[in-house]
């Protein structure tokens, strides 16, 4: 128990950015409570990995490959690129997909919003393929952007060759790399409008589809995100949930049976829940609204700090967390508006947890003697 202990203190002085794979966090969760041979549980919030089973071995991942077709999707919408309104034609290349699909017809036309739905609750293989060509021309383009996000993303492990995860020779990633893209994704709130569907229609009713995820009627807090399965893959899942602002990621792949696929899911998020806390940092009390400035055409310049993001933190330590504030030795003018003049740390027992920019929210010029003769005739002008 005390070891146990030991090891969850340790985790909770990882830093905001960690991402790295301790040995403290994998001994905290037995790797024989998870019956799937590659796992890995990762905060959303600050990519900080809480539990890792062979996370790293490159293996087929099945339709959770659409986590990045949805990104991809989502990224061109922002960017202008299409929209939800769009009406997509289904060519004979998307009508040909086989596995879970929707039974497009060569011709037949569905809005964009109605492929993502396809795609994200019934998974359907035909939809991803009509959504990669809507976005890039062809499926062939579609997936050498999903590469080369997958490079931008550092997904070292991963290589796609189609947009939908049907098996095919090298199409690999990891449970790591997946909980990289489902993290990413999610960014996009978008998507839990339709990874917590558990059922719908299409085509004007008379198509039903029902979500994969079985965790969305099992799982307290659950809100997605992607299942799978084919032979190669075996049953995988990348499984979302929040309770308290606590975002965990959970990925599962490998597994013998859907069964096991959830019950691993489940088991990673219970230890996360159970252990963990995202915490929201606090303003010092103690952080002047301004400062004082040398040199400068006025005493004082107004500051502030942005504070966002959460530290995560085990449970029972959110009050040991502590705030220090260090402004810069000498704040001398000029100074710009967002110049960063100190920093805000905050610390854990001691470790430094997190740091946040104090920044100039005005500008002051350097005194010169014009300067000073402009003003002095405005004070004079007024009397």
């Amino acid at each position: 128990m005390k070891k146990r202990l030991r090891a969850v203190a340790a985790l909770a002085a990882l830093t905001i950015l960690s991402s790295a794979i301790t040995a403290v966090g994998a001994s905290a969760l037995s790797a024989d409570s998870v019956s799937a041979p590659s796992a890995v549980l990762m905060d959303s919030e600050t990519g900080q990995v809480l539990f890792d089973k062979d996370s790293h071995s490159k293996r087929p991942c099945a339709s959770i490959t659409k986590v990045m077709t949805l990104l991809l999707v989502f990224e061109a919408i922002d960017d202008g690129k299409i929209s939800m309104k769009d009406e997509v034609s289904a060519s004979e290349h998307a009508a040909s997909m086989g596995g879970s699909d929707i039974w497009l017809e060569a011709g037949e036309v569905m809005s964009v919003d109605d492929l993502i739905k396809a795609t994200t609750v019934a998974s359907a293989n035909d939809a991803a393929v009509a959504l990669a060509e809507h976005v890039s021309g062809s499926e062939e383009a579609f997936v050498e952007s999903m590469n080369a996000r997958a490079k931008e993303l550092k997904m070292n492990d991963t290589t796609f060759k189609n947009c939908n995860g049907l098996d095919e020779e090298g199409h690999i990633t990891s449970a790591y790399d997946v909980a990289i893209m489902s993290r990413e994704l999610i960014k996009h709130k978008e998507i839990f409008n339709y990874c917590t569907i558990w059922m719908d229609t299409l085509r004007g009713g008379e198509t039903q589809i029902v979500n994969t995820n079985k965790l969305l009627k099992t799982y307290n807090g659950i809100t997605g995100l992607k299942t799978g399965t084919t032979d190669d893959a075996g049953c995988c899942i990348s499984a979302t949930a929040e309770r308290n602002g606590f975002k965990p990621i959970a990925v599962v792949l490998g597994a013998a049976s859907g069964k096991e696929r959830f019950a691993d899911a489940a088991t990673l998020l219970d230890f996360a829940f159970a252990g963990y806390t995202s915490v929201k940092p606090e303003l010092p009390k103690d952080l002047a609204s301004s400062v004082e400035i040398s040199n400068g055409m006025e005493k004082e310049i107004p500051v502030k700090a942005d504070i966002s993001g959460s530290f995560l933190v085990a449970k029972g330590q959110e009050k040991n967390i502590e705030s220090k504030i260090k402004m810069n030795e000498e704040i001398k003018a000029p100074i710009k508006k967002g110049d960063t003049l100190g920093k805000i740390y905050y610390y854990l027992d001691g470790k430094q947890i997190g740091e946040y920019d104090i920044k100039a929210q005005g500008e002051v010029a350097e005194i010169t003697f014009g300067g000073v003769f402009s003003l002095l005739l405005q004070y004079l002008l007024q009397f």
